[in-house]
């Protein structure tokens, strides 16, 4: 099977095209695993598939992705950069602005005239029976105290299609993310387990955050976690609604614009190498 490797600010994904699956003998699940392993495999935090059959209807086109475990996340937000300069340079999509079919609904990204894309991550949803995160609240999970491995520390959801944990911090985010992500993820609060991300403020235009992926442990990135901590800093008064979010692999642009309610993250998304993979 053909396949390209691609990468946005560290967080790495193979991208297939979904002719190339055809026959193969495998789940989209299963070759996830196969190809994600960095040691028998292509290695990537993530696999892509370009316009499977099941998940175009009504956009201009239509993906899947699967973490490295195999598990299927509705979103994910540098894996939707890295897909959308795929399938324009690709020639598959001829148009700068364009429609994608997600398990989070319908995605809208765009890309600039200095190679970055911009990308409509839509709502932060704030429900709590929506994210979905069960706990004794019924507006939203703001600033709530929980209790991990016997530390009590203050948490924020929000999902961005996918759940995700917020907390702030003063110490190191990045030994906590190591800490406190095996637990959260898996923590009877969260149904559908979740991401975890691990918050520092450094002004009110900028934060650095470290993130536990669900089904992928730490990672470089993640988009909509960088998306779901500058909703959760400004319902906190933390930040500005436009901010720099440092990530180990890199820095993305959020805003939220007020006016419609929505996300807009901007960010690189870059080529590594291309190659086959062969199945035996």
């Amino acid at each position: 099977m053909q396949f390209t490797k691609m990468q946005g600010i560290g967080n790495d994904f193979i991208i297939l095209e979904a002719n190339e699956l055809e026959n193969i003998g495998l789940s989209y699940s299963e070759l996830a695993i196969r190809m994600c392993n960095r040691r028998l495999g292509t290695g990537a935090d993530g696999l892509i598939v370009v316009n499977p059959p099941d998940m175009n209807s009504g956009c201009d086109i239509g993906w899947r992705i699967f973490n490295s475990d195999g598990t299927e996340p509705q979103m994910c937000g540098n894996g939707i950069r890295c897909f959308a300069k795929y399938v324009y340079e690709k020639g598959i999509i001829d148009k700068k602005k364009f429609t994608i079919c997600t398990l989070a609904g319908v995605i809208v990204p765009e890309i600039l005239d200095n190679g970055k894309i911009r990308v409509d991550m839509g709502s932060p949803i704030l429900e709590p029976d929506k994210i979905p995160v069960c706990l004794d609240k019924t507006d939203k999970i703001i600033n709530y105290p929980l209790e991990v491995d016997e530390i009590k520390v203050n948490i924020n959801a929000v999902s961005m299609g996918n759940p995700h944990c917020i907390i702030f911090t003063e110490q190191d985010s990045s030994e906590l993310a190591k800490k406190w992500g095996p637990c959260l993820e898996k923590h009877p609060a969260f149904p559908e387990k979740t991401n975890v991300e691990v918050v520092k403020i450094l002004s009110e235009k900028k934060i650095k955050v470290d993130v536990w992926e669900r089904g992928c442990g730490i990672t470089l990135a993640c988009g909509t976690g960088a998306c779901a901590s500058v909703a959760a800093a400004v319902l906190n008064g933390l930040t500005k609604d436009r901010v720099k979010v440092e990530l180990p692999g890199g820095t993305l642009d959020i805003e939220w614009d007020k006016s419609v309610n929505k996300l807009f993250m901007t960010g690189d998304a870059e080529f590594v190498f291309e190659g086959n993979f062969f199945i035996t």
